[in-house]
Formats: C-alpha cells, sequence, structure tokens
C-alpha cells in the first residue's frame, strides 16, 4: 500500500457495502494488547443510544479509518456534589456527545485521517444540537490524548479509573450480614432519579438503560434483618447500595494479545487449582488470552457507615452471575476520588486509568454562563454502559 496524495473521503458508514472493509480494518487496529470483536456488528456499541452515527475514510475504494458517535441529554457538572444535608442540588441537563471508536488504518496513520475524522463527526453533533463533546481513552495513549487535547481543542476533564476484577472458577461468599434485593426496572428508575440526578454524567433516559435487554437486572443491599416495604426508597438514615449489570458479553468479545508462553502458563495453573479444588477458593487468573466476555457494573451508589461493605456484597453477587454466564471479568469505573471505591473488588494489574476529554461545542447552548469544562469534579460520576 502506497500513501500517495489521493483524497480522503469522509462518508456515513453503509452496511451493506462497507461491513466486510470495516470489520477487517478493526481487527487491524487492536488498542495496545486488547483486541476487540464486535462480532460482525461495527454499530454493537453504539445502537443502544438514542442517536448514533457512524463515519468511515475512504481513500479509492479502500476504507481506512472510522469513527463513531451517539449524542444523549445528561447531567452537566458543576453541580453534581453529593450533599449530606438532604438538599438536593439544582440539576442542569445539557445535550452530550460522545465519541467513540475513532481507528486509522496503521499504514495511513500520521495523515490528518483521525483528526478529519473528529472534525466530520463534530459536524454531526453540532447539526443535532450537542453542545459538549467527550471522549474516553486511556492515560498512556500518547496519540489519542495528543489528537483530541492539541489538534481537536478538548481539554483533559476527568481521571476515572476501569476496576477490573477476574471471574474464579469457584463461586464468591455473599456476606450474611447482607441482603440483596432484585428490584424492578420503574422501581430502580425512581431510586436513581431521586439519588443519582444530579450526579456528572447522569443520563436523562436512563429508563431506557434500565429496561434495555442487555441490563441485567438491579440490585439493592441492606442490612439484614432490616425492613423494606417493596417500592419505597431506601431510609436516608440507614445504610444502603445500589448496582445494575450490564451484558457487554452480547456486543463484545475481549481478548488479550502478545503475552508470554511463562505468563500463560502460570494462569492456566492457578485456574487448574482452583477449579480441582474450588472449597479452598483459591483466586485464579481467567483465560484472557481466548476470546472472553464481561460483565460491567453501572449505577454504583449508596449511603450510610456501612454503604462499602453493602457495595462489596453486591460485587460477590456480580461476580457469581458472571460466573454462571461464563464471563472472564467483572468491571466497573468509578471517579478517582469515589468514595465506595474501596468496596468494589478488583486486581490492580487489570485496572487502567482512564482519560476523559470534554469539549465544549457552541457557546449558545447551555443560557446560564456555566462552562462544564472548567468545572471541578465531583466525589463521583455516573458511567453509560452503552459507553463502554
Amino acid at each position: 500500500m502506497v500513501k500517495g496524495f489521493n483524497v480522503v473521503v469522509v462518508r456515513e458508514y453503509d452496511p451493506k457495502r462497507d461491513l466486510t472493509s470495516v470489520t477487517e480494518l478493526e481487527e487491524s487496529c487492536e488498542v495496545g494488547s486488547l483486541l476487540v470483536d464486535l462480532m460482525g456488528d461495527p454499530l454493537a456499541r453504539i445502537r443502544q443510544s438514542p442517536s448514533f452515527h457512524m463515519l468511515v475514510a475512504e481513500i479509492g475504494n479502500e476504507i481506512v479509518g472510522m469513527i463513531r458517535g451517539t449524542i444523549k441529554m445528561a447531567t452537566r457538572g458543576g453541580n453534581a456534589l453529593r450533599q449530606a444535608d438532604g438538599v438536593s442540588p439544582e440539576i442542569s441537563t445539557t445535550k452530550l456527545a460522545f465519541v467513540s471508536g475513532l481507528r486509522v488504518s496503521p499504514f495511513y496513520r500520521r495523515m490528518g485521517i483521525g483528526l478529519k475524522l473528529v472534525q466530520r463527526l463534530e459536524e454531526w453533533f453540532l447539526r443535532n444540537g450537542a453542545v459538549y463533546s467527550y471522549v474516553q481513552t486511556e492515560n498512556d495513549n500518547t496519540a489519542s490524548v495528543k489528537l483530541f487535547t492539541e489538534k481537536s481543542g478538548y481539554s483533559k476533564f476527568r481521571t476515572p479509573t476501569f476496576l477490573v476484577n477476574p471471574v474464579f472458577n469457584h463461586r464468591v461468599t455473599v456476606s450474611r450480614r447482607v441482603k440483596i434485593i432484585k428490584l424492578a426496572p420503574s422501581y430502580a428508575e425512581s431510586l436513581y432519579r431521586s439519588r443519582f440526578s444530579s450526579t456528572e454524567f447522569f443520563p436523562s433516559d436512563i429508563n431506557s438503560i434500565l429496561t434495555n435487554k442487555l441490563s441485567l437486572g438491579t440490585y439493592l443491599a441492606m442490612p439484614r434483618g432490616e425492613d423494606h416495604v417493596s417500592g419505597s426508597l431506601p431510609d436516608q438514615t440507614g445504610s444502603w447500595a445500589v448496582i445494575s449489570i450490564w451484558n457487554s458479553k452480547d456486543v463484545y468479545r475481549l481478548q488479550v494479545k502478545g503475552a508470554s508462553r511463562l505468563k500463560r502458563t502460570l494462569a492456566k495453573t492457578t485456574r487448574v487449582f482452583d477449579g480441582a479444588f474450588p472449597f479452598l477458593k483459591i483466586p485464579s487468573f481467567p483465560n484472557l488470552f481466548k476470546s472472553f466476555a464481561m460483565h460491567f457494573m453501572y449505577g454504583i451508589g449508596g449511603e450510610g457507615p456501612r454503604a462499602a461493605e453493602m457495595v462489596e456484597a453486591l460485587c460477590s453477587h456480580a461476580h457469581n452471575l458472571a460466573r454462571k454466564s461464563g464471563c472472564a471479568v467483572v468491571a466497573a469505573e468509578v471517579a478517582s476520588c469515589e468514595p465506595l471505591s474501596v468496596g468494589i473488588p478488583h486486581w490492580k494489574v487489570l485496572s487502567p486509568e482512564d482519560l476523559w476529554c470534554l469539549k465544549r461545542l457552541r457557546d449558545d447552548g447551555d443560557d446560564d454562563g456555566v462552562d462544564w469544562t472548567k468545572s471541578p469534579p465531583g466525589l463521583s460520576i455516573f458511567v453509560d454502559p452503552r459507553e463502554i
């Protein structure tokens, strides 16, 4: 392949025309050592959003790049700190765009194709009324960070941590001090809107997420022995926690590439021992070196002196559900200062630090004069599972 001086054409993705080429390009653009398999559906990671769009870059008849984007209404920052006095902060929502899945062929990099794709996607954002746009990347992805912060006008905004915990061959014990209740979607929606709608990035269409076929349920944890009336919100004076679980298994699969034979052998040894002696509850390293699936925990929150304990029990329950579904890992993403993160089990070696970058696309979108890109971080963020 020769770069030459051919014109780069950016156009909307056509499934009938582009599916094979886009799939091949995705496979050639591994994200570090991680290979993402969208299982034949390039729109899989965005089609659950209320509004989505995908563009491809073409030179001649060859697809050399692609990008995806979504738009939704979400809670804007600057007013999202949790308040212990029971007074709800004013909630400001904004039309928020999300940049996802930027890929450029290894043979055509450093030609400005990535920048052109970002710019054209932002044009679609603006035509559809978006006020802000954000992107998630890894702190150590220098090329991506440089593209967005130095060339595209995005600001380094938040640094959440992606917490990954392996799913063992044995079941994890759920604390008997904790009672776990599965909530109906309508009650889960009431709980989230009542307690979390002022949290930064909270999606206004939370009901669509909770009733989505990929959402496996919302679970409430309370100290065993406390009474709970079905359909009522948790007592503000007690301890409780809540999480929801998203089935990423039916959206994409992952695979770690490039591990040495020694690391593979050691990992397999831990699984063999865990499988042979499950009563010993030996932590085992999952087989991430072949295609594997994940469950994602979102909407994590709680209150009270035992809230972290409640979260830990919920994570144990989520682990056992993931084990039953054949997943290799269960994951969550939380703000860097999230107080409940101490209750989320994870392996640090599997848990990268993310970087979220934010850009204000227009000055006439929000009329209160607040620039979200300059707002200080709150204690928590709400991570939309559709954008993982």
